[in-house]
């Protein structure tokens, strides 16, 4: 569905990342991606989408808060790859905790990596969309960005933030012919949710209709479809991935 294409994921060395990357190379995808820290974990990867999938892939540690290092790892990519067909803002942490003790930093910290990196790759990408009048921008928010949660103030306020930019980009640049959405995981089932508490992770599921978690490959699939042309008249939505938690 992707052959010949390209795509730049962040924060794609683990978790839903690593699904959609895993899931794009599948289906022919030549794969960018950022990760933070690991050199290694990052180089095995690499390797392993390249020896896997006979597709191009290269790993870039890079910080997507970061205004100027966007910049650059954007002339990077376009630089090794020669084009960038398909953007995926994935990079995300949480710093959960009541609003009663939340510090600025804790605020900050989640804002700049969930929503300003979005801002920032966007923008560093635009005008190579732009030049070439194609692309597909995919925003990765979150169902607590619709629904709010107890001790994800920030959180959820960067994640709704996300819905609100993905909707005004698409208004944008839809008359050049790129296309910008959003991905609402709802309980993911990854190395994150791992580290739960069984209760906690069977109290989770009692809410969902489809009676189970989701998976990396749950939410890769949905981002399949808007990356790829069965979507071409897909733009400003925001698809839920939740097994029916929010309708």
């Amino acid at each position: 569905m992707l052959q010949g294409k390209t795509a730049l994921i962040t924060g794609a060395s683990r978790g839903i990342g690593k699904g959609l990357a895993e899931v794009f190379a599948k289906n022919g995808c030549n794969i960018a991606f950022t990760y933070a820290s690991s050199v290694e974990k990052a180089m095995a990867f690499e390797k392993e989408l390249a020896d896997t999938y006979g597709i191009k892939a290269k790993g870039y540690q890079s910080n997507a808060a970061d205004f100027k290092a966007s910049d650059d790892l954007a002339n990077a990519v376009i630089a090794d790859f020669g084009k960038v067909d398909i953007l995926i803002n994935n990079a995300g942490i949480t710093r959960d905790t009541l609003m009663l003790r939340m510090t600025e930093e804790q605020w900050d910290e989640v804002i700049d990596t969930n929503l300003k990196s979005a801002f920032n790759l966007t923008k560093a990408f635009l005008k190579h969309f732009l030049g070439n009048r194609a692309g597909s921008i995919i925003n990765m928010t979150s169902i607590v960005g619709i629904t709010g949660n107890a001790g994800q103030a920030n959180y959820a306020a960067s994640k709704a933030g996300m819905i609100g930019f993905t909707k005004s980009v698409a208004k944008e640049i839809g008359s050049r012919g790129i296309r910008c959405n959003a991905v609402a995981p709802g309980f993911i089932e990854t190395e994150m949710t791992e580290a739960l508490n069984a209760d906690v992770k069977k109290a989770w599921v009692d809410t969902i209709p489809l009676k189970r978690g989701g998976t990396p490959e749950d939410v890769a699939n949905a981002c399949l479809f808007l990356a790829s042309d069965l979507s071409t008249y897909v733009t400003g939505q925001t698809l839920n991935v939740c097994g029916g938690m929010v309708m």
